[in-house]
């Protein structure tokens, strides 16, 4: 029988979240009663709309956050409206589990309420935030302990978490003191019936022979800089003016992003897109000759299964990142991986032979595709949602804690 799910997401409005949206979707499917809070954003105004079956509340925000401050604030705001519309749910349709997407780790506060009224609790564990921090940051310090404070009663509050990968499933054990039956790994793979390869958008190339491409969000930690500064040593010390790279997607560090590349004479060489959604999205995916994941090697970036991975094996395109362990290990022959010292030297190294390569190219997207098919199946993924769902209505209010301990590393 159909029961009512609340998730609550902050990092990305909906439906523009593809993981949030996903698991929705399957829950809605399962005949369950779904709403999401989310903040608006894009050309998601609305603060109500029933969306594909799916009631969507929206919340403003004050701002972008860049800085600790800035977060501080963003933060506090995001809780107080999801705290606001969680009664405006409650009256209006109704709710019997939250599911909290984090960052931030601060909804627990939220989902531990209304605990207290035998309402299940399960923590979607998206990001590693004390990882994050330092990533961002260069340092660990008060807020890092405050974050892995935050994070610990976060896991003591659930009732179930997901987990995006076996290293995040480890965090929740040895860090969270969850039962490792109770922590379930549901990977951010792409749905096959609606994410596939279309006509691809010609004029990202700009008539130029090669077309690099990157898709994803534009923060400090994500390394788009590193790809530009590539792209540099690319055009101007190795006169390579048949190569262009188009870059998809949003973020605070956007427009410094512009800035450096006129500062290195590469803006010609570099589109800037903004944000994309739909059709615009795929025929972008689909006009790439090569991938990149620019993501610097580091604490945060090493254990995070990034979306981008997935979506350039579904659709065959070769890519190169940094070495980093879990793109690695997701992977495998799929990408070219340039060496752990960040090097855009070595990222326009790599980028190059795959330009250049064209039987390595096809042999790559080719390994990239049939590991996705075979490994990286939605179906599953499902099966493994519906079984959190499954196990936190069986025993609501039951967490099971286990004592912290280690665990096998993951593989």
């Amino acid at each position: 029988m159909g029961r009512r799910i609340l998730i609550i997401v902050e990092n990305l409005t909906m439906p523009l979240d593809r993981r949030v949206w996903q698991e929705a979707r399957t829950l809605r499917d399962a005949g369950h009663t779904v709403s999401v809070i989310c903040p608006i954003g894009g050309k998601y105004t609305q603060s109500y709309e029933l969306l594909e079956g799916i009631h969507v509340f929206r919340h403003p925000l004050p701002l972008e956050a860049s800085g600790a401050l800035g977060y501080l604030v963003e933060y506090i705001s995001a809780l107080f409206w999801e705290t606001w519309l969680s009664f405006n749910v409650l009256s209006k349709v109704g709710f019997d589990l939250i599911q909290a997407c984090n960052p931030p780790d601060t909804i627990f506060l939220i989902a531990g309420f209304y605990r207290l009224f035998g309402k299940p609790f399960i923590f979607d564990h998206h990001d590693i935030n004390p990882e994050l921090y330092e990533a961002k940051f260069g340092k660990r310090g008060f807020f890092h302990k405050l974050l892995r404070v935050f994070e610990r009663w976060t896991f003591q509050t659930a009732d179930v978490s997901i987990a995006t990968n076996a290293t995040f499933k480890q965090i929740a054990v040895t860090r969270g003191g969850m039962d490792p039956d109770r922590v379930f790994i549901v990977r951010s793979i792409p749905d096959l019936t609606r994410f596939k390869r279309i006509e691809p958008d010609a004029a990202l190339r700009k008539g130029r022979k090669t077309l690099l491409g990157y898709v994803g969000i534009m923060g400090a930690q994500d390394g788009v800089d590193l790809l530009v500064e590539a792209m540099a040593d690319i055009v101007h010390k190795r006169g390579r003016t048949d190569v262009q790279c188009a870059v998809v997607g949003s973020g605070t560090e956007l427009e410094g992003l512009k800035k450096l590349a006129i500062e290195r004479k590469v803006d010609d060489y570099v589109t800037f897109t903004g944000f994309r959604s739909g059709d615009a999205l795929l025929g972008a995916f689909s006009a790439f000759d090569v991938g990149v994941i620019p993501d610097p090697k580091n604490v945060y970036n090493d254990k995070i299964s990034m979306n981008k991975v997935f979506e350039y094996m579904t659709l065959g395109i070769p890519f190169v990142a940094y070495d980093l362990d879990e793109t690695r290990r997701t992977a495998g022959d799929a990408g070219l991986y340039a060496g752990a010292g960040n090097s855009p030297v070595e990222l326009a190294d790599n980028l190059l032979r795959l330009a250049d390569d064209h039987a390595l190219r096809a042999s790559m997207g080719e390994a990239g595709k049939a590991r996705a098919s075979a490994e990286l199946v939605w179906d599953r993924e499902r099966d493994e949602l519906l079984a959190a769902y499954e196990l936190a209505f069986a025993k609501p209010g039951r967490r099971a804690a286990a004592p912290v301990r280690q665990i096998a590393p993951a593989r």
